[in-house]
């Protein structure tokens, strides 16, 4: 069995409103392994997108440990903590954040060039996964130009371009109709299959909830329940 990409031990996170203590995590323990699909539920306020925020290094624990394929994100400085989610992890947002004045090639290729990857290489890997999420010949639009789904493909083909360890989708298909939501997810499904490639969702989506091949449902900080399979009811 192959190492755990995520470990989290005892994982704490409170908020400070004034003097008054807001825990938004509890005590989070467990791993993700390699090729996981999983999805992170629970309603508004249940911890999930907090959660996300630790694995993906954009905010620290107030206690516990998370590993990132062994390496304790806590010990490592600002600069190794920039330099680890440019290398290590994809992100996909909720309101897409793609660069207006950049073309959907150019949006695509961002993360390869601060990589530093070499030209060809990455015209390889960007038209290579464009042509994946469905967006072969229309690599020169802007975002402006694309629908919200097609925005959120371009997010995707950003995410998995360089070939992460992990990709972290927060709230992926909140701003597309029903439609729009179950394609995106198929198509991520279709990545996660295709390629390999790790996903963690935070989603209180049901098409979200029942692809996942693996669902951890939050409530008030903790993990209430952590459920194998896909297609189940949500």
């Amino acid at each position: 069995m192959s190492d755990p990409i995520i470990e989290c031990k005892d994982v704490t996170k409170i908020y400070h409103q004034g003097k008054i203590e807001v825990p938004a995590l509890r005590g989070i323990t467990l791993s993700i392994e390699p090729g996981e699909f999983t999805v992170l539920a629970g309603s508004s306020g249940s911890g999930k997108t907090t959660l996300l925020n630790l694995i993906g290094a954009l905010d620290k624990p107030t206690s516990g440990s998370i590993k990132l394929r062994g390496r304790e994100l806590s010990k490592m400085s600002g600069h190794e903590l920039a330099e680890l989610r440019l290398r290590e992890i994809g992100f996909v947002f909720q309101a897409y954040n793609l660069v207006p004045v950049l073309s959907a090639y150019e949006n695509a290729e961002y993360v390869l060039l601060l990589q530093g990857i070499p030209a060809a290489e990455r015209r390889k890997q960007v038209m290579e996964v464009l042509d994946k999420v469905g967006l072969k010949g229309l690599e020169k639009r802007l975002p402006a130009e694309f629908s919200g789904g097609q925005q959120q493909r371009v997010a995707v083909a950003r995410a998995i371009a360089p070939k992460p360890t992990i990709v972290l989708a927060d709230e992926p298909t909140a701003n597309l109709d029903s439609k729009m939501g179950a394609e995106l997810i198929e198509l991520m499904h279709d990545l996660n299959q295709d390629y390999g490639v790790t996903f963690v969702f935070s989603s209180h989506d049901p098409k979200v909830i029942q692809r996942a091949a693996r669902l951890i449902r939050l409530e008030d900080g903790r993990i209430i329940a952590d459920e194998a399979g896909e297609h189940r009811a949500a």
